[in-house]
């Protein structure tokens, strides 16, 4: 098939675009190089730079290229960013999925995959989350994927869009290629790992005092290549799914210090630390059960220890220590 993939410059877009070539698909990228870095594409998809809320230049990109599916990965992504500026969110994510699903329709292209956030949960009332728990988000950018989720399904029973909405835990380690290299970087391998080298001077730890067994947020993390996987299984069952969201995740709750602590074991190195109050927004636990897309998409975590994910982040991060590099 040949595949949209918008911002396939990104660091969750990149991978999967490198493993959908690797399948042999066909793969076109559009990414507004807000956040994505033009290295990160591979050498044989054909790029774009452009936004995807400009719906002439996605309409002509869609036709000319003859589009058979979007793989949507474009939006802003931070939790505590989403606290202070909700409007960045709801008008990047919210109205570039509405958009982009108005193109689509109007040039007759009715596959998409949505990439997705466990921030659509909120504070879970039971562990491990299933896709019928209550979606309550806990803050604006776990609301802007529940508000393009349910979009979503309108354009399904309007325009025949056949979508599938895969909703991530923590996307951790690399490909070989291809890693995390964000500005600001927020995720918790990578900075653990900018400490443990010198660049960052301490790790913050925030929020020491949650009900959980060290008192730290537990968090479901996932190698960033079986979500890509996700992704193409999700491709392939298009159009014929009686279920249309899946939790993707290893069904592993991992605490900070546990991390700290893989981080420790991987590098043979000490991870200086220091505590910080909560982040708002912040849920204590977020575990997934992802039976539902072991079930319907054949889908199994082929790298689910949290000792491999941060090897292989590792190893990417000496391969490229100053990530991109732009």
């Amino acid at each position: 098939m040949k595949v949209l993939v918008t911002g396939g410059a990104g660091y969750i877009g990149s991978v999967t675009a490198e493993l959908l070539l690797r399948a042999g698909h066909k793969v076109v990228i559009v990414d507004n190089l807000a956040k994505g870095h033009r290295s990160a594409v591979p050498g044989e998809a054909k790029f774009y730079q452009e936004d995807v809320r400009n719906e002439g230049p996605i309409a002509a990109i869609l036709k000319e290229q003859q589009i058979d599916c979007v793989m949507h990965f474009s939006a802003s992504s931070l939790v505590g960013e989403s606290m202070k500026d909700p409007g960045e969110y709801f008008g990047n994510n919210v109205i570039g999925v509405a958009r982009l699903l108005e193109t689509m329709a109007r040039c007759n292209v009715r596959k998409f995959i949505f990439s997705s956030s466990a921030a659509t949960y909120g504070e879970p009332a039971t562990v491990p989350i299933r896709e019928v728990s209550l979606v309550a988000p806990t803050n604006p950018y776990g609301e802007s994927k529940a508000i393009c989720e349910r979009m979503l399904r309108w354009y399904q029973s309007i325009h025949r869009v056949h979508f599938a909405a895969l909703r991530y835990f923590n996307a951790a380690g690399a490909s070989y290629e291809r890693g995390e290299d964000h500005d600001p970087e927020t995720h918790l391998i990578p900075l653990a790992l900018r400490a443990v080298t010198g660049e960052l001077k301490e790790l913050a730890i925030f929020g020491t005092d949650y009900p959980t067994t060290d008192g730290t947020c537990v968090r479901d993390y996932i190698h960033v290549e079986d979500l890509a996987k996700a992704h193409i299984l999700a491709l392939l069952k298009l159009g014929s799914l009686t279920d249309n969201v899946f939790n993707l995740g290893n069904g592993s709750g991992y605490s900070v210090r546990e991390v700290v602590a893989s981080v420790e074991r991987v590098t043979d190195r000490k991870v200086p630390v220091k505590d910080a109050p909560r982040r708002p927004g912040d849920p204590a636990i977020l575990v997934a059960s992802s039976e539902l897309a072991k079930h319907c998409l054949g889908w199994e975590p082929e790298k689910p220890g949290l000792d491999e994910i941060v090897s292989d982040a590792w190893s990417w991060k000496q391969r490229f220590p100053n990530g991109y590099g732009d």
